[in-house]
């Protein structure tokens, strides 16, 4: 079948220029992931390439275009998460349990900063699993948004009033390294352990919001030692790096869900920081828990890592390397 050009009109000459990026990256971008040709004449671009290629093309610019006449910016994670979405198929790595239907509207989550969009098929069913399970399992590698989306969904939350309360959570264990002893209060020692999930709750609320509501308790971020003995009703709860819970620690912590509560827990089983001999409690429950209706699975692969591109390369050739090494 002949290329023939599909020419796309935007109305809008600055969304033109917005859409194509400084020094025309953002359609260079798109040019590199499908093998077309796009063509600027005025306010119309011109895809020329294979025609299902094309097409992928066609729905990215698109995509990008709707971004920018809602008044957002479209960066280049913006133009990636669309080529995947685009390439992808949807509700391929969600587990029979979930109560989440394949297909839906528009996905996405809306917080007091930004409006928070999926940038991958799988990340698509993970937020469409935060939204609709009382129990969510995000698991996969570093840099895939498993941790960001959960704070984003626990936030939205928070915001629409379904829940009062937001609680963050991660276990205090130490990154193959051994820190010793930390000088401070009880607070200064456990933050660092818990930085990134500050970090996240920052992104998505006014600092002064997130200082006031942790001051008041309505944001709680504290390490799993200290859910013992709780019941977290009308909250919004989030494990995060989990495949560093023991089976005790996972069973104690699941069991804390109360009325109106929902829980997400996320963590890379391939980066367990336990000692040597001690079984991570992540893998068993999401085996021992694969099909309860309620619970939703979403598993992420290195092809989801919105990160630097070269992160996904770098964990796909450790997860070589421990292939070879295991055979």
């Amino acid at each position: 079948m002949p290329n023939i050009p599909a020419d796309i009109q935007i109305e809008d000459n600055a969304i033109v220029a917005e859409l194509l990026g400084p020094y025309n990256r953002n359609i260079a971008e798109i040019e590199r992931a499908f093998e077309v040709q796009i063509n600027q004449r005025g306010n119309i671009l011109s895809v020329v390439g294979e025609p299902e290629e094309a097409k992928m093309a066609t729905d990215v610019i698109n995509r990008l275009e709707a971004r920018l006449k809602q008044g957002r910016s479209v960066e280049s994670g913006d133009v990636q998460g669309a080529i995947r979405l685009a390439r992808g198929k949807p509700a391929s790595n969600m587990a029979s349990g979930s109560d989440t239907a394949p297909t839906r509207k528009k996905v996405e989550i809306q917080t007091r900063k930004r409006v928070i969009e999926p940038r991958s098929p799988t990340q698509r069913d993970y937020i469409t699993a935060l939204q609709d399970n009382n129990l969510i399992f995000g698991i996969g590698p570093a840099g895939t948004g498993k941790t960001y989306l959960a704070v984003a969904a626990a936030v939205a939350a928070f915001l629409e009033r379904r829940v009062e309360r937001i609680v963050l959570s991660r276990p205090a264990v130490e990154a193959g390294e051994r820190l010793g002893f930390l000088p401070g209060d009880m607070k200064e020692k456990i933050d660092p352990y818990l930085r990134p999930l500050y970090d996240a709750l920052h992104d998505m609320l006014p600092g002064e919001t997130v200082t006031k509501m942790l001051e008041n308790g309505v944001f709680e971020v504290a390490p799993l030692a200290f859910m013992r003995g709780r019941t977290l009703a009308n909250a919004y709860v989030v494990l995060d790096e989990a495949q560093n819970c023991t089976s005790m620690q996972m069973k104690m912590f699941l069991t804390r869900l109360g009325e109106n509560a929902q829980m997400a827990i996320t963590g890379d089983p391939s980066q367990v920081d336990l000692p040597r001999g001690e079984t991570s409690g992540l893998a068993e429950a999401v085996r021992l828990l694969n099909n309860i209706k309620g619970v939703g699975i979403v598993e992420f692969t290195s092809e989801d890592v919105v990160r630097h591109p070269l992160v996904a390369k770098i964990i796909e050739a450790y997860a070589s390397a421990s292939r070879k090494h295991d055979k």
